[in-house]
């Protein structure tokens, strides 16, 4: 192998064209998708209604609704929960923005919890101090496919009687205690983005096992309606509504992708297998920390960086943006997944969703709450240090692209370790000025 990296004109490790595309597309897609184009129903059509019904049977829940997004059936979770203005529901400060964002869709008040570091999830033994008597439920994500102690966080849900939503969007197939995530709470939500083990391009799932929720999910889904559509709609709007509604080709493409899920999850496992294998062997790295009760499903394969080790106490997050530099200079797909906390985006600081200040603002909000990103440190230290991937443990790639992976990372960090981590860090820098 050269030693020299690709970052200082060495040949890459991982050839152009070696990490395959995600998601593989084989006859299985193009007989679903062509026969909804060829269908009489290109909005919401029989394909939607069978990918509930098949979707729910494979997650083991007794209600589904199919959707445009993992976003829309977040706000449909908080809606058919009965939140409403003014109600704190607690979320955790690293996540993808829509996890919070979904709390303002219905002018309810976001209430942060730092994470716990080793597992990247809301950290459990956190939440009960932020609970005050205008909390009305907790959103728990199952960040990067491992799920959160739900035991802890169903606790305190009886003790303060309230609702839980989990945010399933990247865990599907993930266990806790044997149990597929999405059957914890009072409802749960699923995203089939592109990028989610699940693909149908875009689009998501709203599930629970609770009648009432269902239903107050449903009128938000479409329209405000009480009736879907392929029942005999009356077109009125009893509460308001969005256009949440899934289409026909998008769920038939779905419908085709789960078919394969079960077998794309074992790939993931064991490509991730190997890649745990080699790099649990290099020091410096931080490695996905897996709890005896839970059964990831690798949608993200998360690193972080050890400054400590490295003796980084400056420039923390430069030295992680030089070392993924040189990672995906030697062929490797991946990246940083989110670089801010959420209680630092914007939308959180200005406290200006609606204009105005609303919903914090608004007259039926009389406590003060203030967004200081200094308050999650946990948070902060993963956002700086993190790196991950997803294409290269996903189908179609196998075991032997998960050890060209693991090598170079692992070439990579050999390297910072001959030349020392300051020297290092300067050489790369005089590269890309």
């Amino acid at each position: 192998m050269n030693k020299k990296l690709a970052i200082f004109g060495g040949e890459k490790l991982i050839p152009d064209g070696t990490i395959k595309n995600w998601p593989p597309i084989d006859k299985i897609d193009e007989e679903y998708v062509l026969s909804s184009l060829r269908g009489e129903i290109h909005s919401f059509g029989p394909n939607c209604k069978e990918f509930e019904k098949e979707f729910a049977e494979w997650n083991g829940n007794k209600f589904a609704i199919t959707t445009n997004s993992g976003t829309a059936a977040l706000h449909m979770g908080i809606a058919g929960c009965g939140f409403g203005c003014g109600d704190e529901i607690i979320v955790p400060a690293y996540s993808w923005s829509s996890s919070a964002t979904c709390v303002l869709h219905h002018n309810c008040i976001p209430v942060f919890v730092d994470i716990e570091f080793k597992t990247m999830n809301i950290d459990v033994d956190k939440i009960e101090e932020k609970i005050t008597e205008k909390t009305k439920g907790i959103i728990v994500v199952h960040l990067h496919g491992l799920p959160v102690q739900m035991d802890k966080v169903l606790d305190l849900a009886r003790k303060y009687n309230l609702k839980v939503i989990e945010d399933s969007c990247q865990a599907h197939g993930a266990k806790y205690k044997g149990k597929k995530v999405g059957n914890f709470g009072d409802c749960s939500t699923f995203s089939f983005n592109q990028n989610k083990c699940l693909c149908s391009g875009e689009g998501g799932m709203f599930v629970t096992d609770n009648e009432e929720i269902y239903e107050k999910a449903k009128m938000l889904w479409s329209f405000g309606e009480t009736r879907r559509p392929f029942e005999d709609r009356d077109y009125h709007a009893y509460a308001l509504g969005w256009m949440y509604r899934n289409n026909d080709l998008t769920a038939s493409f779905g419908r085709a992708q789960l078919k394969k899920l079960d077998q794309y999850l074992n790939i993931q496992k064991k490509n991730a297998s190997v890649l745990t294998n080699i790099l649990k062997e290099v020091d410096g790295l931080i490695l996905t920390y897996l709890p005896e009760n839970c059964e990831h499903n690798w949608y993200n394969y998360t690193i972080r960086l050890d400054m400590e080790y490295f003796g980084i106490k400056k420039d923390v997050r430069k030295f992680r943006d030089y070392v993924l530099k040189a990672i995906q200079a030697e062929g490797v797909k991946c990246g940083i997944w989110q670089s801010f906390i959420l209680p630092a985006m914007t939308v959180f600081q200005a406290k200006n969703a609606y204009g105005k200040g609303c919903p914090w603002s608004c007259q039926y909000y009389g406590r003060k709450i203030e967004y200081n990103p200094e308050e999650y440190p946990v948070a902060q230290k993963h956002c700086d240090t993190h790196f991950g991937m997803t294409e290269p443990l996903r189908a179609p790639n196998d075991e032997k692209v998960a050890e060209l992976v693991g090598f170079a990372i692992k070439k990579v960090i050999d390297d910072i370790e001959e030349k020392g981590a300051e020297k290092w860090l300067n050489k790369v820098e005089e590269i890309l000025k």
